[in-house]
This record gives structure tokens, sequence and C-alpha cells, in this order.
């Protein structure tokens, strides 16, 4: 258990400027893991495993991609009690993103707006500072008894990159990611790079997965081990768009597909400081409409196909909502900004139990 209720530490960090107290602690986990430190932000891993993708999860929370875009607090993360950890989303070449200031607070609504734009230090730092992990070093990392936390690796576009070479900067991400990943998620869907969500059209779409599945075919041989692909969405699809997403990843035999990103839709915070603010709405407001989607691409998947679902998550009824809306697994991102660690292994034993008991 978490010897640092977050309670105590919110205020300080929510009087910083968002990124500023962003970076500020990912700088202290990246220092504190590994160390006595760390049982300031540890919890115990609720003990839930289930199989899903080829992949045995110790439980069904994780947390998504876009907290630690360069990988450097992989361990610190996993100690949090996570089943999975996303990190990324990494670029072929490092980027600085959008200018600032490019995150907002709006805690009224429990809610962040993000323009970040894939600002990371590329795919060579973010693979040392993987092969530096403990969770890398040792294999996996376990807390207690139990299967080990896995790891999902995000991939990107370069902003400099043309969408129509797009598939070009995915398949050097694919390549030099897979040797370390659990799962690989392929991100088409943040609204915070010019152009990038053009490819969740169908053409555009067929055209990416399909160089995608067949390089992944390749390197399962070369490593003689066959990783899965998820690929993840936007919540701003109607039922045509979603219908054509579905179809294309079961053409191509992705493994799973993650719902759903940022939202650019203002409706549920209109009024509100910040809430014009251009970028990716996360948090509260995006719940409904992340359920919505998770629903649609149930029924058009069938029962089957593995699902996590995000977005909006900042209780653990809302996780276990999530499961209810079809989803296998759920990531957190904004409510462990506001909630802090005790989210996870609250959403993790709600899970369990109601799953249990359904």
């Amino acid at each position: 258990m978490s010897l640092l209720p977050y309670a105590l530490t919110r205020p300080f960090l929510f009087k910083l400027d968002p990124e500023a107290a962003h970076d500020l602690t990912l700088d202290a986990l990246a220092r504190t893991q590994g160390t006595p430190l760390q049982w300031a932000y540890c919890n115990a891993r609720v003990q839930d495993p289930i199989e899903l993708a080829g992949l045995r999860f110790p439980n069904r929370v994780g947390l998504a991609a876009g907290l630690d875009k360069n990988a450097r607090c992989i361990d610190a993360l996993g100690a949090m009690g996570f089943g999975f950890v996303e990190v990324g989303t990494v670029t072929p070449l490092p980027q600085e993103g959008n200018p600032r200031p490019r995150m907002f607070r709006l805690p009224q609504a429990q809610a962040l707006i993000n323009r970040l734009g894939f600002n990371n230090q590329g795919l060579a730092s973010f693979v040392a500072n993987i092969r530096q992990s403990a969770h890398h070093r040792q294999g996996g990392l376990a807390l207690g008894t139990g299967p080990a936390m896995l790891l999902g690796l995000n991939i990107g576009k370069n902003a400099s990159t043309p969408i129509e070479r797009a598939a070009d900067d995915y398949l050097l991400g694919l390549a030099g990611v897979y040797p370390f990943a659990d799962y690989i998620t392929v991100n088409i869907s943040s609204p915070n790079t010019a152009n990038l969500r053009a490819l969740q059209t169908d053409a555009a779409l067929d055209d990416l997965l399909g160089r995608l599945a067949q390089q992944r075919e390749t390197l399962a041989q070369q490593h003689g081990k066959r990783r899965p692909l998820f690929v993840k969405i936007a919540p701003d699809l109607d039922a045509g768009q979603v219908q054509a997403i579905a179809a294309a990843l079961r053409k191509h035999g992705m493994d799973g597909v993650i719902a759903t990103n940022t939202t650019l839709a203002r409706e549920a915070v209109q009024g509100l400081p910040h809430a014009e603010q251009s970028g990716g709405l996360s948090g509260a407001p995006l719940l409904a409409a992340s359920n919505r989607v998770i629903s649609k691409f149930r029924a058009a998947l069938g029962p089957d196909f593995p699902i996590i679902g995000v977005g909006g998550i900042l209780s653990a009824a809302d996780a276990v909502g999530k499961i209810q809306a079809g989803a296998n697994l759920v990531q957190i991102y904004t409510g462990l900004i506001y909630r802090g660690p005790e989210l996870v292994s609250e959403s993790a034993e709600l899970i369990k139990k109601t799953c249990r008991t359904a």
C-alpha cells in the first residue's frame, strides 16, 4: 500500500502548470523507481489473471499511453499495481511536439485538454530506456505471486512525415520496438498530429494495416515470437466508420482494438475555463462517448475479439462500466492525475469482484 496518500500531493501539483507538474512527477518517478522511496506510491497488484490475445494479463487495469512517452518510468508505474503498462507514443525521430502551452486542466469536469503532439525523444532513446528498466532486465516485474506485468509499446508517425508516407514511420517503429514489447499499439487516432486521423479511413487503413501485418510476420520469424498488434482509434466515429474499421482489423489479422483516444467534442465542457482550447479532451466527459464506441465495436467484432477500453475512468465503477460496455481490459490516464495510484487497485478489485459474481 502506498505510504503517501495522493490527496496530500495533488494540491501542490495542481498549483503548477499542468505540463510542469507532469514533468516533475515523471522526473521523481524516474529517480525513485527501484529504491526504497518507491514505497511512497507502491500498491500491491490485484491478482485477477485473464488470457487475451495470447497473453496472460495479471489483472484487467492498465496504464494508457501518453503519460510516459519516453519509457523512463516503466518500473515505477508497474509498482502502482497495474496489470499492464503502455508507454509511448514514440516516433522514429525525436520531435518537440506542438508549441507551449499545450496542456490544460478543467478541474470542474475532472478533465484535461492536451495538444502535445507526440513530443518524445525518438526511437533510439525509447529503446535504450526500456533496456535499462528492471522490467526488461528481469524478464517482467512481478509484485508478489502471479503473472508479471505486461508492457505495451505505442508507435506513431513524425509530424514532418507526409501523411502519404506515414506507413514508413509505422514500419520503422514496429521493427524498432518489436523485440521489447509484450504487445504493440498502432496509434492512428491522436487529434494533435495533422491529418493523422485520416489513417482511419478505408483505403489508408487498409494499406497501413496490410503493410504492418506483412512486416509483423517477417519480424515474428526473425525473433521467434509473434507479438500482438492493437490499433488505437478515436471516439469521434460514426456507425459506418466503426463497421469499416472493424472489417479492416479482422481482414489484416489485428489482435485487438483500443477504444478510445481523446475527443475533439466540447459539448460536455462548454463554458468552462480552457474548454475552447484546441486538442484532445480526456477525463470524465469522455466516458459516455468512449463507452458508446466500445459497445459499437463489440457488436461489430463479435464476442471474442479483444477490446481495451479507455476514456473517462475516474472511479472503480467507471472501470466496471467499461467492462460492461464490452471491453475485456481497461486503461487509465487522466484518472491517475485526478485520483492517484489508489484508483488502480480500487478498479482492479471491483472488476475482479464484479466479474466473479456476474
